[in-house]
């Protein structure tokens, strides 16, 4: 299952990269903490783990840093006991304001393939809506703090 969402932001696009990057358990709705397990100093290759939480389900996908082009790309890779996900951000500079893209896709595990293969149409629409709930969550954020 494929989803994508955008917003703009009214803030530069470093600082907009930094904490959509750097703080996602501050604004994200869902991940609720990550624990660094190896740091790299390009990025790319860093390991953690990622524990998100939602209608009181906690769920640790094993983390990695696919991609680190600051400020412009980030992405991951996450692998959890029901799916994983790849995830990534792009961010465009639109002379102080930031453009901020996110797609991710899921690729669902075990019986939760027949789970997506018959309410992936119902799933989809909510999870594009929790995308975009999530990407509010950060511009609100963002631009509380000018």
């Amino acid at each position: 299952m494929k989803q994508q969402a955008s917003i703009e932001i009214d803030r530069p696009i470093e600082q907009v990269f930094d904490y959509t990057t750097g703080s996602v358990a501050q604004w994200s709705l869902t991940v609720v903490e990550e624990k660094m397990i190896e740091e790299h100093s390009d990025g790319v290759g860093t390991t953690f783990v990622c524990v998100t939480e939602d209608r009181g389900r906690r769920m640790e996908f094993d983390a990695v840093v696919t991609r680190h082009d600051p400020p412009t790309v980030s992405a991951v890779h996450m692998e959890g006991k029901y799916f994983n996900v790849d995830a990534e951000y792009t961010f465009e500079d639109l002379g102080g304001r930031t453009l901020v893209n996110q797609q991710s896709t899921i690729f669902p595990k075990g019986f939760v393939k027949v789970i997506f293969l018959l309410f992936g149409w119902m799933m989809r629409k909510s999870t594009c809506k929790a995308v975009e709930k999530e990407l509010a969550n950060l511009k609100r954020l963002m631009e509380e703090k000018a």
